[in-house]
């Protein structure tokens, strides 16, 4: 790592003009979270591998930016000559860039991988010192990567509308609508899921994610996708073509953006439509009139062009006259997250296939556990008994386990692959909020230590995301508290029930209050909203402290994940995991007029019994607890054989007086 720092700080120095620092952020062009190996700049440079994260590199000093999940992480993973800051803790990247850099400081980033809010955001902390933002032409990390991952060749998949729930002519419509509506004439996508979801397509190009790298661009008239057509099958092409969508290389999307810029891509995508009129009846389909006529009788004479501020790049944005753009959340953000019918009854069955995947997998642990360490189990809470040394060879890693989870999922219909890396954590591991084992240095599961495994799965009809903590020794009492109050949480807020207009920051307070009163606490978000076979983390609202969780209020037909937790540095972690669906709320009254919401769980999977501290539960806390396994219990079973099925039965049976 250190080699490559200086290696950078040589190109800094050559640098028109030199560089005093040099940004490495964590996403690739389309700003993803997830990002492909060829993308990992940030983890290449710095050697951190959590999702989440900046570098920043000065003459004198290397620094990493992170959040609250991956602190222990990045202790253990950066090298000495890398300063860990602690977002939330130590000063924000652009306070400590405008207060430590020196005066008319060149600070350098590439524009394609940071978003057109966070360089404004810099820029105005730059402004008192005249420090000044410098998008190099080429990325520098890439010129210092010598073995850099190539360039993979994925195929575009169609993602039927029995999934989808929507045609593509419905969606062009909605959107078109919008842009009429906002007064502008043109918009343009950079985020790979928007791009996926508007088009119904898949792909592979970011590993767990069904993304294609594309970008998109949709006028009151045409609309167009930027993809390496190598990628794109006769299927594909059909697709595209019979709903109005022009398929253009993906590096023609900055030629593009500058045409719409000056009024001129609708001419110029119909001046190629009639030279190439010949060659496109040669596809075996008729173009969808509801796409290319009747939006076209409502003529748009607007001249701005909008572009999300968030998701959209600050390289094209830089093509653009900023007089002309209309800076706004991306209209598609919204309509992605209220999911159809059919997306909601996908994902419901989806759940319903993975939480099985999900019990046989403890099943098998339990048996596994007892007889290879001699644990006491799931159900008893007695020390282990050591077993002999020729069972101590088939001995269990996080990484073993994590795989036979994997393979269970994979014998479930319509599986596609995992939606993210299984966390699989043993003892003071689970207390490293995202954690990923490898092979090599993965640790052996433990029969006198907490086991939390946080997993999920894409299947085509939707995508899953549970957690559940296990202990198949005897449980300390003050591991009990701790699982106790965040079963306390998990429950609080998903039995809230809440006026329409309550955002995810008024509500993640439910799911701490139980902690605090024992003055504990989590130093991650609660809830994120799940994709339809999409990304695992979908927004544009989530239940979190941080302050855009105030944003957009919860809705109905959303999804949005239920995960308190608690990490004692060292020792353990716990987190209990369920995705919700938002739904409209049966009540009494309705003051105001408002209308109320409520939560419906999706996720099946039994919560331990012999963790949880009874008198700690409330009678109500009690009857809910009974109730979901009880549900739980009964829409498991046809999946499930005759062993499982009385390892369930056992696992769910009611608890309290």
């Amino acid at each position: 790592m250190e080699d490559t720092v200086s290696a950078l700080r040589s190109l800094m120095v050559s640098h028109s003009p030199p560089l005093d620092a040099l940004v490495v952020p964590s996403e690739d062009y389309h700003l993803s979270e997830y990002v492909s190996a060829r993308d990992k700049r940030r983890e290449f440079v710095s050697g951190f591998t959590g999702s989440a994260g900046l570098a920043l590199i000065t003459k004198k000093e290397a620094l990493l930016w992170t959040d609250g999940r991956y602190f222990l992480q990045a202790e253990k993973e950066l090298s000495a000559g890398w300063k860990l800051m602690r977002i939330g803790e130590d000063p924000a990247v652009d306070i400590w860039m405008a207060d430590n850099l020196p005066k008319e400081a060149s600070i350098g980033v590439d524009p394609w991988c940071i978003s057109i809010d966070t360089a404004q955001r810099w820029e105005r902390a730059f402004a008192e010192k005249q420090q000044k933002l410098v998008p190099t032409s080429k990325n520098l990390v890439d010129e210092v990567w010598i073995n850099r991952p190539p360039a993979e060749i994925n195929a575009v998949i169609v993602h039927p509308v029995k999934f989808a729930g929507r045609s593509v002519a419905d969606k062009l419509k909605d959107l078109r609508k919008k842009l009429v509506h906002e007064q502008t004439r043109g918009i343009i996508f950079t985020a790979l899921d928007e791009v996926a979801w508007l088009y119904n397509i898949r792909g592979s190009d970011v590993a767990y994610c069904p993304v294609v790298h594309a970008f998109a661009i949709v006028t009151s008239n045409s609309a167009f996708i930027y993809v390496d057509k190598q990628k794109v099958s006769v299927e594909v092409q059909t697709h595209l073509v019979e709903n109005g969508i022009e398929i253009q290389e993906y590096t023609a999307v900055s030629s593009d953006a500058t045409l719409l810029a000056t009024d001129e891509l609708d001419a110029v995508s119909t001046a190629k439509a009639a030279l190439a009129e010949t060659e496109a009846r040669k596809i075996p389909s008729e173009i969808d009139k509801s796409v290319n006529g009747e939006h076209q009788a409502e003529e748009n004479s607007n001249d701005l062009i909008w572009a999300d501020p968030v998701s959209c790049c600050y390289a094209r944005y830089a093509k653009l006259n900023c007089d002309t753009v209309l800076l706004q959340q991306s209209p598609l953000a919204l309509a992605k997250a209220l999911k159809n019918s059919v997306e909601l009854d996908g994902l419901k069955k989806a759940h319903i296939r993975d939480g099985a995947a999900v019990v046989q997998y403890l099943v098998w642990l339990d048996k596994k556990m007892q007889d290879i360490y001699g644990a006491s189990g799931y159900f008893l809470e007695k020390d282990s008994v050591k077993k002999e040394k020729h069972l101590q060879s088939l001995k269990l890693t996080e990484v073993t386990v994590s795989d036979q989870l994997e393979g269970f999922r994979a014998s479930k219909e319509h599986f596609k692959g995992l939606s993210f890396p299984t966390i699989s954590s043993v003892g003071s591991n689970a207390a490293i909020i995202h954690y990923f084992p490898k092979a090599e240095t993965c640790a052996e599961l433990d029969p006198d230590k907490i086991y939390l495994f946080d997993s999920g799965a894409q299947y085509l009809d939707g995508t899953t995301d549970i957690t559940r903590t296990v202990h198949f020794g005897k449980p300390s009492t003050h591991e009990k508290a701790c699982y106790t109050a965040v079963l306390k949480g998990h429950i609080a807020l998903g039995n809230a029930r809440f006026p329409n207009g309550t955002n995810g920051h008024s509500l993640d307070i439910l799911a701490r209050i139980p902690l605090w009163k024992d003055g504990l606490d989590y130093r991650h978000g609660t809830g994120h909203g799940i994709g339809s076979y999409l990304n695992v983390h979908e927004g544009p609202h989530l239940i979190s402290f941080r302050p855009q969780a105030r944003n957009v209020p919860l809705q109905s037909s959303m999804t949005v994940t239920d995960e308190p937790g608690y990490y004692e540095d060292g020792e353990f972690g716990i987190r209990l995991e369920n995705v919700l669906i938002v739904k409209e709320a049966d009540t009494t009254f309705n003051f105001g007029d408002r209308g109320y919401l409520s939560f419906e769980h999706i996720t099946w999977a039994p919560y331990q019994t012999k963790l949880i501290d009874l008198n700690l539960l409330s009678p109500e806390e009690i009857n809910w607890l009974n109730s979901y396994h009880a549900t739980c219990r009964n829409i498991l079973a046809p999946y499930l054989d005759e062993v499982e099925n009385a390892w369930l039965k056992k696992a769910t049976e009611p608890v309290g007086a």
